[in-house]
């Protein structure tokens, strides 16, 4: 084919098609359109609700992994807080129970010195305050050892007391601590009078597997006692000053056999539990001395001045 025959023009448009910017213009000009009607008239919500009806389920379906995903982190996390807070709930219950327990033996020992102290105002006798250490190993006495003793003025025989009445008496004395014999102790004797009729009597210590407690014995079948009436200390024995409560009567046997009652009493002191004590003074060394007796010669002289029994006035 010859060269001149070729046609060079360019080809029609419709073959061609348009160019670059003519497409730009005319789709942005349809997009403007559509924006503007969709804004106007609304034109497009129907299409929207119809693809959005037809695209929920595919949603839902490619959700759910996520939402599994997403729930069981949710209650691992929750899992692991709820033992995290429990946790520290336990520790803080730990700590306010053994704070409560605190506060409660705090309260219970300020009441007892409250009440140590009110016993000490009305008493005369020196005393020392102490704190009973522990009980005696020996489980057929009944003794506690208190942390006062021969460097703190302690001496043997003083009487112990706490913030109910007469705990017992001091029997043994070392330099640091003392021992102390309580009144339920079968060895201890302590003379009493009773508040209501003023009639006086001798307590021993009774203990007992069903329970420790005083015996007032040798009281006689006519004796005015009753149960509820309150023993002190007479203070005749010149050990335990007078006054102070002992036991009070809970029991009463008449026998008909013995002219004797046997009487059984409650200590007034807290035998068991003590925390506090006050260690008084023995009521014979506040006593003043006997008079010194007189020498022979100022005997006979007395005697001649008639003095003496049976001598001549």
């Amino acid at each position: 084919m010859p060269l001149g025959t070729l046609d060079r023009t360019p080809p029609p448009f419709f073959k061609q098609g348009p160019s670059a910017l003519s497409k730009l213009v005319v789709f942005s000009a349809v997009s403007v359109f559509l924006m503007v009607a969709d804004l106007r008239l609304q034109v497009t919500a129907p299409m929207r609700s119809a693809i959005a009806t037809a695209l929920y389920p595919v949603q839902w379906a490619v959700m759910q992994p996520v939402q599994a995903a997403m729930g069981i982190g949710g209650y691992f996390s929750s899992l692991h807080r709820a033992q995290q807070t429990e946790a520290d709930a336990l520790r803080r219950l730990a700590h306010q129970a053994d704070r409560h327990l605190q506060l409660e033996q705090l309260a219970l020992e300020n009441q007892q010195l409250r009440e140590l102290l009110a016993m000490r105002e009305r008493i005369s006798s020196p005393s020392v305050g102490a704190q009973v250490l522990y009980d005696s190993a020996d489980p057929f006495s009944r003794r506690v050892v208190i942390d006062r003793g021969q460097t703190h003025g302690i001496v043997a025989g003083s009487p112990v007391i706490d913030e109910s009445g007469v705990l017992g008496q001091v029997t043994r004395v070392y330099p640091l601590v003392s021992e102390v014999t309580l009144l339920i102790d079968r060895d201890q004797v302590i003379p009493v009078l009773n508040t209501r009729t003023g009639v006086r009597g001798v307590a021993f210590g009774q203990p007992s597997a069903s329970g420790d407690g005083l015996e007032l014995r040798y009281t006689l079948a006519s004796t005015d006692i009753e149960e509820g009436d309150l023993l002190t200390t007479s203070g005749i024995d010149g050990v335990y000053p007078p006054g102070l409560p002992v036991a009070r009567v809970t029991r009463i046997e008449r026998r008909a056999e013995s002219s004797f009652s046997r009487v059984q009493c409650e200590p007034m002191a807290r035998m068991q539990g003590t925390l506090h004590v006050l260690v008084l003074g023995p009521t014979g060394l506040q006593l003043p001395p006997p008079p010194a007796p007189e020498e022979g010669p100022n005997r006979q002289r007395r005697d001649r001045h008639g003095n003496t029994p049976g001598a001549a006035p």
